[in-house]
């Protein structure tokens, strides 16, 4: 099997625990993963050298960084100085990716409350942060992150047509919270497949309605209505190579992980694969 099953570090580090980095340690043996998906965190700037060495020490995997979410509100929100500060925190970012031996990067180009309004720079920032990334030996991937202008799908293809040689990531959730995971099955969005063009996957549960904001939460497999097993069934007759991971929020108010729930997920996907 080539396909690796990648746990998400934010699934189970967040506010609630205090964002410590350190848990990646306690928690991995107990996690039925190949791997961790680093998220970044926004409060760990200021000590970015010293979290890169106590990763290293882990000996674990980490073949996948995800940048620092509000690097796209930065740019969607694009006040004086916004770019400059997104652009050198996604620097900062694939300097981390690079110490801990990831390869692929995940990037929100878009977000927060400005979201798509000002579609055509967001986009038009992509050159220069492939740039960087490859700088660092990371392959840049753009997920269809949600919209509240237009859609994802929309503007995937719009980046595709502007970098024939563009990457993504596909998120499950967020093509399910636009109504649009039927939309990768249709033959006029061959491309994405055919052209290797989707080279990670987020499988991530949704459970509300078109655009329902309020049910945007990160749900288990099971725990939604994405159909999975269609999903599934797609992708293994695309030959789908890459790699897996799963976000869904298992960190509870007081501190604790549901790994139950976060195992049980990693291993429906392991089942569903072989």
């Amino acid at each position: 099997m080539t396909n690796k099953i990648l746990c998400s570090s934010g699934a189970f580090i967040g506010k609630h625990n205090g964002r410590n980095h350190l848990l990646i340690r306690e928690y991995a043996p107990e996690i039925h993963c190949d791997g961790f998906e680093i998220m970044m965190c926004s409060v760990w700037y200021d000590m970015v050298d010293k979290i890169g060495e106590d990763l290293l020490k882990m000996n674990l995997n980490f073949p996948v960084f995800h940048a620092d979410k509000k690097i796209g509100e930065k740019l969607s929100q694009n006040d004086e100085g916004d770019k400059e500060i997104a652009f050198s925190r996604f620097e900062t970012n694939c300097r981390l990716a690079q110490t801990i031996g990831a390869k692929l990067m995940v990037l929100h180009l878009w977000g927060g409350i400005s979201s798509d309004k000002h579609i055509d720079f967001n986009t038009g920032c992509f050159y220069e942060l492939n740039r960087i990334a490859r700088q660092y030996g990371q392959l840049l991937t753009i997920e269809n992150v949600v919209c509240n202008q237009k859609d994802p799908m929309t503007h995937l293809k719009m980046l595709l047509a502007k970098y024939p040689s563009i990457s993504f990531t596909f998120d499950t959730k967020m093509a399910a919270f636009h109504g649009q995971l039927d939309e990768i099955y249709k033959s006029e969005h061959e491309m994405f497949w055919s052209g290797n063009h989707i080279r990670h996957l987020h499988i991530n549960d949704y459970g509300g309605g078109y655009m329902e904001w309020g049910k945007l939460n990160v749900l288990h497999i099971g725990k939604g209505h994405v159909d999975f097993d269609t999903f599934f069934d797609f992708i293994m007759d695309k030959k789908y190579a890459g790699d897996f991971t799963v976000e869904a929020t298992s960190l509870r108010k007081d501190g604790t992980v549901d790994l139950e729930n976060l195992n049980k997920s990693l291993d429906w996907i392991r089942k569903r694969i072989q």
